[in-house]
């Protein structure tokens, strides 16, 4: 009973520390917030003096119930993308609510395969990831990228893994699409469009510019309906524009 009443001081605890952006303008609420973040010297170098990469991590902490600060420290830019850290994925999936308890793993004994489950606390389903193995792991290439820890620590990164993908399948909501820095790093030149064809490079500039077509605001013809709408528009707002 003692820890079931630490676990709820806990909970409430973190909801008064949670930033509150509702009301009237939660995005005025946010911009502030990640306007003032973004003056502090002690987040990473990625959000400090950039109000706009603020404004996404607030965003992005809003979305996920988890403050700003640690978003922004568990937080990668790898090739122009935000990427979460595997560790904080787990977190999040764990203080969501969906589950009875915490995330849980499968891991053979000789750590070649995985996957995440959980029981879900509203219906007490128990809910199933993909299963990661080392031979995916070989296949996809992760194991021979620079510094990877496939090798070295493949318990760890199959539950890195394992938790990334049950994230995305059984808590979409969460995730949002966003991949794990893990992820990111291995994806390599696919993330950074370094793969990405140009399928105008055997064209001449002549030619792209004789079959583009283009439209300017002087080529476009206004029709009596449009110019009836606009003017209908510009007459209920006529206050908002005044004021």
């Amino acid at each position: 009973m003692a820890k079931k009443t630490t676990e709820v001081a806990v909970a409430e605890e973190t909801k008064q520390t949670m930033p509150t952006l509702a009301g009237a303008n939660p995005l005025n609420s946010m911009m502030a917030v990640a306007e003032e973040l973004s003056k502090s010297d002690i987040i990473p170098k990625e959000f400090q003096r950039k109000p706009a990469n603020c404004l996404i991590a607030v965003q992005l902490a809003n979305r996920l119930k988890a403050d700003p600060f640690m978003v922004m420290q568990n937080t990668d830019v790898i090739y122009g993308k935000p990427a979460l850290r595997s560790t904080f994925i787990i977190a999040c999936i764990n203080g969501s609510g969906k589950l009875l308890g915490n995330l849980k793993f499968e891991l053979d004994e000789k750590e070649t395969k995985c996957r995440a489950w959980g029981i879900e606390k509203e219906t007490g389903a128990k809910l199933f990831g993909p299963k990661i193995t080392m031979e995916m792991a070989n296949a996809e290439g992760w194991t021979t990228k620079n510094g990877s820890k496939w090798k070295t620590m493949p318990g760890v990164m199959l539950r890195y893994r394992a938790a990334s993908f049950f994230g995305r399948l059984q808590c979409p909501e969460i995730l949002n699409g966003i991949y794990s820095t893990e992820e990111v790093e291995e994806m390599g030149a696919s993330v950074s469009g370094e793969d990405v064809i140009d399928v105008f490079a055997d064209d001449t500039n002549e030619d792209v510019a004789e079959n583009a077509i283009t439209q300017t605001p002087e080529d476009m013809e206004i029709t009596p309906e449009m110019e009836e709408a606009a003017n209908a528009y510009f007459e209920e707002h006529e206050n908002e524009v005044d004021e």
